[in-house]
């Protein structure tokens, strides 16, 4: 598999979501989590969300367990809080894993497209973003650290 569009993931609704329906798009793929330091980062993404949205931006919020236990909601709990709290309107995928035996497939692509330090092909925690060009390419990846407007200018020169 070598773009986004070859893979499906089921969303927030535990329905299969053919990822091809983004062709055409850039896409910023995030591991999320409701109970960590770098949740107020919700915040930023929907911003970036409405901002670039009519422009062809799609971000995708993954909720993952896998980091301190950090989401341990079930899906409607998760939907909840990214609504209720965030006003988060981007989609949400279903719970998934992004490193060890189970990992989602998606995760495994997005990391062997874009290693990280040290060319670690793993996830080191919440909120990490992977930046999709329009042909369903990884173009870049940003640390958890890294604040979703200090993304833009990266989202812009891709739309």
């Amino acid at each position: 598999m070598t773009t986004l569009y070859d893979f499906t993931v089921k969303d927030i609704n535990n329905k299969e979501w053919d990822l091809s329906e983004l062709k055409g798009k850039v896409v910023l793929f995030v591991n999320v989590a409701s109970k960590c330091g770098f949740t107020k980062q919700y915040a930023g993404l929907e911003e970036l969300y409405k901002k670039y949205l009519d422009k062809g931006l799609v971000i995708i919020g993954a909720p993952c367990n896998q980091f301190g236990s950090q989401e341990p909601g079930n899906e409607e709990e998760i939907q909840n809080f990214c609504t209720l709290t965030w006003s988060v309107t981007f989609p949400l995928t279903a719970k998934l894993d992004v490193n060890g035996d189970n990992e989602a497939p998606v995760y495994k692509w997005l990391k062997e497209s874009q290693p990280g330090i040290l060319g670690l092909k793993r996830v080191k925690w919440n909120f990490e973003k992977f930046l999709i060009d329009r042909e369903g390419k990884v173009n870049k990846r940003y640390a958890s650290t890294t604040e979703p407007k200090s993304i833009a200018a990266d989202i812009e020169k891709l739309l």
